[in-house]
């Protein structure tokens, strides 16, 4: 069928249902509401759909809109579930269940008839994440399932009047209902209340003086103080006191109002350090190998067992700054250092990495050289991969990737991919050529021609479609919880496999490559393309960055047809 699908933004899920309808064989496009109703209405005249989804909509469609067109809208909460606010409220009640509808658009909001419906468990885990891995899961399962059923054109919704359908409103969660009585509330109910705006809106709250948000939020077991106290910094986070414990806050969001100049997330400690250059939080250490009793928050870690090495990492946003790539760089090295024969990259459940970092780049007194710096030091990490050769190296992909995140992956002998995962191996939607050494590992995967249409088109790639054109070398058909103890064992056995010496002893042909062409010489070609861009104020990264970091709408209202950027 000809769908268009309706959105506030290209976000993950809209992304992914754009990917898996495609792989079906549907023509889809998009267009976003975020720029008003005209570019939709227009997108509507011009491609006359048969069908219209909404992914992510945060505004209501126009009556006109659907009234002459079957519109289904997904709704993050089970049938009979109404509201804008529908994940927040699971989890501050602490819901163990929670589910996906899809909805047919009508006046009442969330009151039309239901396509389909899908469960879904709720872990314990950040809004932002929960939305990106189970809910997704469950979203595309009802979005395909609400498609099928539109298309056999017997199907009959389900009237939201059925006796089997219980009605329930839930006003919008607002900051009175987030914030953190450091007084009074435990540790869990200060996790709760931080989990559940981890991305947005962000809990808001006061810190020496001046209005903040607060995002994301991960349990402490040692630091004690007094409640509200701020104890420590690791990696950029800050650790805070609760009244019977603490928690660690790894970014900070000042308020518009506050008087900061870059009132968007970034690395706690950084804005803290912005505001008061005297403030001295120490330095709460952990060891790379942490105890596997300690309940605390580090972004990278490494675990080994047998003759497999695990470096788990996991950044906000899954952004990379040069101190993160750095220590990560550093994290490697160490690793390498152990004896083993693999060595699995990756975190646990979510981003894998998106590249560098660009909230930090913004808000840095000059965006042009902190891009170059922070760009080498990615460069940097990628070629200690592909420089290795004593052993097998994976990356395993439990969440999306994108742009030198996604190049990052491409560095490792093979890439694990969880079903649900949707990469974006391209550059061209920030104005960049791009670098990370991906002018050798992705022609080198897919060839030179579907390097091309991937680096030009700029179109999300669903797991699948990635294996297909060999970008990636394993689906792992696992629920975002179970992603992890699935790794390790497919790692246990390419480990004990007795064609992994045979294969370890090959890598040694990329001495082969290095002699047709150095990676320095790829390196110096794609850096040379990124420093004109980076240094030319009138270049199309810095609006676009600026655009994307302060969350203001850039570019075309239909993001498929005309990627953003002028490579010049």
């Amino acid at each position: 069928m000809d769908i268009l699908l309706v959105a506030s933004a290209f976000n993950s899920l809209t992304q992914r249902v754009y990917a898996e309808l495609s792989d079906l064989g549907h023509h889809v496009d998009v267009v976003l509401a975020s720029h008003g109703a005209d570019p939709v209405r227009a997108a509507l005249h011009e491609l006359r759909p048969e069908l219209v989804v909404a992914p992510m909509l945060k505004s209501a469609i126009p009556e006109d809109v659907w009234r002459d067109h079957t519109c289904l809208i997904v709704h993050p909460g089970p049938p009979g579930d109404r509201g804008p606010s529908s994940l927040d409220w699971a989890i501050a009640e602490g819901a163990r269940e929670w589910g996906v509808t899809v909805l047919q658009a009508e006046a009442a909001m969330d009151a039309g008839p239901i396509w389909a419906a899908e469960p879904f468990p709720l872990s314990p885990v950040g809004k932002s994440d929960l939305y990106r891995n189970e809910a997704s899961d469950a979203a595309v399962t009802a979005v395909l399932t609400a498609v099928r059923h539109y298309a056999e054109g017997a199907y009959k919704p389900r009237p939201q009047t059925d006796d089997s359908v219980t009605v329930v409103w839930r006003d919008a969660f607002r900051q009175d209902r987030r914030r953190i009585d450091w007084e009074r509330d435990d540790t869990e109910t200060v996790l709760r209340k931080l989990r559940g705006a981890d991305s947005q809106p962000g809990v808001l709250d006061e810190l020496h003086g001046r209005e903040v948000f607060l995002h994301g939020g991960h349990p402490e077991d040692r630091l004690r103080g007094r409640p509200g106290e701020l104890l420590a910094r690791r990696a950029g986070a800050v650790c805070r006191a609760t009244r019977d414990g603490a928690v660690w806050i790894p970014e900070l969001r000042p308020r518009r109002n506050s008087g900061d100049p870059a009132p968007f997330r970034r690395p706690a400690a950084s804005v803290l350090a912005a505001w008061e250059p005297s403030l001295e939080l120490p330095e709460a250490s952990v060891p790379l190998e942490l105890p596997p009793d300690r309940r605390t928050w580090t972004d990278i870690r490494y675990r080994q067992r047998g003759d497999t090495g695990f470096l788990r990492f996991s950044f906000p946003g899954g952004a990379m700054s040069t101190d993160q790539c750095r220590r990560l760089l550093a994290a490697y090295e160490h690793a390498l250092s152990r004896p083993t024969r693999v060595l699995v990259l990756g975190g646990a459940r979510d981003f894998f990495s998106n590249g560098i970092h660009l909230n930090v780049i913004e808000a840095a007194p000059d965006p042009a050289q902190e891009s170059w710096t922070n760009l080498n030091a990615m460069d940097d990490l990628v070629e200690a991969v592909l420089r290795t050769t004593d052993r097998l190296v994976v990356a395993a992909l439990a969440g999306n990737a994108a742009a030198g995140g996604a190049m990052l992956a491409l560095a490792a002998d093979e890439v694990w991919c969880r079903t649900g995962v949707v990469l974006n191996p391209h550059y061209r939607r920030m104005g960049l050529y791009g670098s990370e050494f991906w002018t050798y590992t992705l022609p080198r995967r897919v060839g030179a021609e579907n390097a091309q249409r991937l680096t030009t088109e700029a179109l999300p790639v669903s797991a699948a479609s990635a294996e297909r054109m060999r970008l990636v070398d394993r689906l792992v058909p696992a629920a975002p919880g179970d992603f992890p103890a699935e790794v390790e064992q497919l790692a246990a056995e390419l480990a004990s496999s007795p064609f992994l010496d045979a294969r370890i002893a090959a890598k040694a042909a990329r001495a082969a490559d290095e002699r047709e062409r150095p990676l320095a010489a790829y390196r110096e070609a794609e850096l040379d393309r990124m420093r004109a861009i980076f240094f030319d104020p009138a270049a199309p990264y810095h609006a676009l960055r600026s655009a994307f970091v302060r969350k203001t709408p850039s570019g075309s209202p239909r993001p498929l047809t005309a990627p953003a950027g002028d490579l010049r």
